[in-house]
C-alpha cells in the first residue's frame, strides 16, 4: 500500500505545481532566492545572479509550467532590450527635465570616479531590472492572465509591486501608488505590447540606471552617481525624499505611454480576456 501512496502524492504535488498559480510560486521562490543571494553581491555578482535567474526562470517554465517560454528568446533579444532602453531612458530624462523647468530640481556633478560609479551602476541596476521583471512580468502576470485575463493581471501585480516598494526609505501611501502606476501598468503595457521579458528589462533598467546617474533616489535609494540634485519646492514636483517616482509629473507621462501601448497590444491580438484564458 505504501508503494501506491508514494507515487500519488507525488503525482497530487506535480498537478499542483503545474497549475498557474503552482508554477508561479515555485518559479518566484527559486528566482527570489537567487536574487536574495546575488543582488548585493560585490562586482559582477549581481550580473552572474542575473544569469542564473534567467535559467531558472527557463527551467521552471519548460519543466514545472511545461510551456515554452518564446518571452526570453534569444532570437531579437538584443533589439528589443534596446528598445526598452530607449523608451526608460526617454520617460526618465523627460520627467527630470520637466521638474528641472518647474524650480524642482538643480544638478551638480558630483566628482570623479566616473567609471566606478558608472559600473557599480549598470551592475547593480542589470541584476534589479533583469530578476525583478522575470518575477513580477514573466512569472506573476503570465500566471494570473491564465485565470483571469489581461487586464485583471496588469491591475492585481501593479497593486503587489507598489505595495512592495511601501519598505523603502520615504515611503508614503501616495509613492506607491504612483509606483504601480508608472511601474506597474507601464511595465505591464509594455510587456503586453512586445510580449518580451527583454523590452520590459531594458525599460526597467535603463529608467533606474538613469536616475542613479542623475543622482536622483530610486525608490528611496540614494546611491553614488554622477551629480548631486538639489530639491527645490513640493514634494508633489519633486516626488520629495523617495525620489522622482513620487512626483506627479512621471506618473502623468507613464500613463500616457501606457495607454498607446494598451491600443498597441489590444490591435495585435496580444490582450488576453478571461474567455481566452480558459481555453
Amino acid at each position: 500500500m505504501e508503494a501506491t501512496k508514494e507515487p500519488t502524492k507525488r503525482g497530487r504535488a506535480g498537478r499542483l505545481t503545474r497549475t498557474p498559480l503552482g508554477w508561479m510560486l515555485t518559479g518566484m521562490a527559486a528566482v527570489g532566492l537567487v536574487s536574495a543571494l546575488t543582488a548585493t553581491g560585490p562586482g559582477p555578482v549581481p550580473l552572474l545572479g542575473a544569469a542564473a535567474a534567467i535559467a531558472v526562470y527557463a527551467w521552471v517554465t519548460r519543466r514545472v509550467a511545461q510551456r515554452p517560454a518564446p518571452e526570453i528568446a534569444r532570437s531579437g533579444a538584443g533589439r528589443e532590450t534596446l528598445r526598452g532602453a530607449a523608451v526608460g531612458l526617454g520617460f526618465i530624462l523627460l520627467s527630470a527635465l520637466l521638474i528641472t523647468a518647474f524650480g524642482g530640481y538643480s544638478f551638480s556633478w558630483a566628482g570623479d570616479g566616473v567609471l566606478k560609479v558608472v559600473w557599480a551602476a549598470v551592475v547593480v541596476q542589470a541584476g534589479a531590472a533583469v530578476t525583478e521583471e522575470l518575477l513580477f512580468r514573466g512569472l506573476a502576470l503570465q500566471a494570473l492572465e491564465q485565470l483571469w485575463g489581461s487586464r485583471v493581471a496588469v491591475a492585481v501585480t501593479s497593486l503587489f509591486f507598489g505595495v512592495a516598494h511601501l519598505g523603502a526609505e520615504g515611503a508614503t501611501p501616495w509613492s506607491g501608488l504612483a509606483i504601480a502606476v508608472e511601474a506597474g501598468v507601464l511595465l505591464g503595457a509594455a510587456f503586453l505590447w512586445r510580449r518580451s521579458i527583454w523590452f520590459v528589462v531594458g525599460l526597467h533598467f535603463a529608467w533606474n540606471t538613469t536616475e542613479q546617474l542623475l543622482g536622483i533616489p530610486v525608490s528611496g535609494h540614494t546611491p553614488d552617481g554622477l551629480f548631486t540634485v538639489d530639491v527645490h519646492g513640493s514634494a508633489v514636483l519633486t516626488g520629495g525624499g523617495f525620489g522622482l517616482e513620487a512626483s506627479l509629473v512621471p506618473v502623468l507621462i507613464s500613463v500616457a505611454l501606457a495607454v498607446p501601448m494598451l491600443v498597441l497590444a489590444h490591435r495585435d491580438g496580444r490582450v488576453r480576456t478571461r474567455h481566452d484564458a480558459r481555453r
